[in-house]
């Protein structure tokens, strides 16, 4: 491998505009740069456990960056910067298995929309993370990949499903990820590891190619040690996508100045924050104590102080929705087995199932996934007659209510955004499972506005704690803003020490 001396370039902790500074001043380069990811994650995975797949390609690919930046410079804004992908993100160079072993050599015919635009920005694609199997459910557990650990305590949880990609970009086995969202997976998992996460506006970024769960309430995001490198991830990937009708609704919602520029200027100064109180402490009370609820609370609660104190003018409290009427706008249930069905057809021959009741007919998945689909009669449902099916028309409409009630709360306030914690409990010891009524993922995943996550500190245990941001439909800017501001005045993100620098 490239031998990179680490008194010129330290990958720990590194943000891409640090990367293309070293690779400007000579520093290092792409192929380097690969080198180094792919001995961290040879060193550090097997604790982990948070890798499913290596790229072969792609140090073949950095040689080929490295190339064209002597004649060319930078071939975009994320040149050389070595990517995580969730593994239900499609690749056409490497499988996309979702984490089931029924799915280990599907080999799709091409990129999914969102890593076409990172390798057209310049991205390599290093690696592809393990995650809840089939991204349903909050531990990051599959047939295929076993158990994700936390990056923080590797006895813990990191949350779900996009727990792989938030455990590897949080011990630095690569420079930023992507997740993908249904209810709470680009937020508590980034929330659970020190990171930055963000649910888009639905219709901001593309879904065609990410395997899915629910097509009302999936989206994918980026998930990243700083706001700016998930501003720029995002700014990378957002965009109108003619195969994905949704997207139109994004189309001329991107600020003409992007995501990133300016974003160092911002301030707390002015802001106006509500708290969401209906979302702080137990939300179901039988999987976890007042105990654990009270960690997470202080945390937040000194980050709202730390807000205010920054010049944020705190709105204390903000009445939303009651968890009744969020959850009666659930669509996962209608629309898992008809969405995933779809995914296989699109596949063709290439498809190693013809439905998802074929593969959890093969007895193969991982048993903590096949009991929530038997729970939540998923393969019940008659996707033929959703058209007509009174209940779920009834959730479709609820969606919209949700989405106008919240909307109408943010203005009556004059609110740049709700505040609350992304989950009420800290991580869970494994073998336990993550309680997913302590997930506050439902404000933004049935209204589909935006949602930012961001480091708050730690709990008096050293486990990390996060706050999430929601804010008005297509105002990510507003949001990165917020986040950027109090990432900088809060200073919480710190490494894992397990996963320090290599000699």
């Amino acid at each position: 491998m490239t031998q990179l001396p680490m008194d010129q370039f330290d990958p720990i902790e590194t943000t891409v505009g640090e990367i293309h500074e070293a690779i400007q001043d000579g520093r290092v380069t792409a192929e380097a740069l690969v080198d180094v990811y792919l001995s961290r994650i040879d060193t550090y995975d097997d604790e982990l456990n948070a890798i499913l797949t290596l790229n072969d390609d792609a140090k073949t690919r950095a040689r080929r960056l490295d190339s064209r930046f002597e004649t060319e410079g930078f071939v975009g804004p994320l040149h050389g910067v070595p990517v995580v992908l969730k593994d239900n993100h499609d690749t056409h160079d490497m499988p996309t298995t979702a984490g089931s072993t029924t799915l280990a050599e599907s080999m799709p015919s091409r990129d999914a929309f969102v890593v076409e635009q990172l390798r057209d920005a310049g991205a390599v694609i290093v690696a592809k993370a393990n995650l809840q199997e089939l991204s349903f459910g909050v531990d990051t557990i599959s047939s295929l990949g076993g158990a994700t650990r936390n990056a923080y305590d590797l006895d813990r949880r990191p949350s779900g499903s996009s727990g792989g990609t938030a455990a590897a970009v949080a011990a630095n086995l690569g420079a930023i990820g992507t997740g993908s969202d249904t209810c709470s997976s680009v937020r508590s998992p980034p929330a659970f590891n020190a990171l930055v996460g963000v649910r888009p506006t639905r219709g901001l970024v593309s879904r065609r190619g990410i395997v899915p769960l629910s097509e009302t309430q999936d989206t994918a995001g980026p998930i990243a040690r700083t706001v700016t490198d998930a501003a720029r991830t995002l700014e990378v990937t957002a965009g109108y996508d003619p195969e994905d009708p949704v997207t139109a609704r994004g189309d001329g919602e991107i600020p003409a100045e992007g995501y990133v520029s300016g974003i160092d200027e911002a301030t707390l100064d002015g802001a106006r924050i509500g708290i969401a109180r209906q979302l702080f402490g137990l939300q179901g009370g039988d999987d976890a104590t007042e105990a654990d609820a009270e960690r997470v609370t202080t945390v937040v609660e000194d980050a709202i102080e730390t807000m205010a104190a920054a010049g944020a003018t705190i709105i204390d409290s903000v009445e939303i929705a009651d968890a009744d009427h969020l959850k009666s706008a659930r669509t996962i249930r209608y629309e898992f087995a008809r969405d995933f069905d779809r995914y296989l057809a699109e596949l063709g021959d290439k498809a190693p199932c013809g439905s998802l009741a074929e593969l959890v007919e093969t007895g193969e998945i991982a048993p903590a996934i096949e009991s929530r689909i038997e729970a939540a009669g998923i393969l019940d449902v008659d996707a033929g007659s959703l058209d007509e099916n009174v209940g779920y028309l009834r959730r479709l409409r609820r969606r919209d209510e949700l989405r106008d009630d919240t909307l109408s709360r943010l203005a009556a306030d004059d609110l740049d955004a709700l505040l609350y914690p992304p989950s009420t409990v800290p991580p869970v010891e494994i073998p336990e499972h993550q309680p997913f009524e302590e997930m506050n993922c439902e404000l933004a995943a049935h209204t589909g506005l935006p949602a930012v996550v961001v480091p708050a500190g730690f709990t008096d245990n050293d486990l990390p704690v996060g706050v999430e941001l929601l804010g008005r439909a297509f105002d990510e800017r507003r949001l990165f803003e917020l986040a950027y501001a109090f990432e900088q005045t809060a200073d919480s993100r710190r490494p894992p020490e397990r996963f320090g620098r290599l000699d």
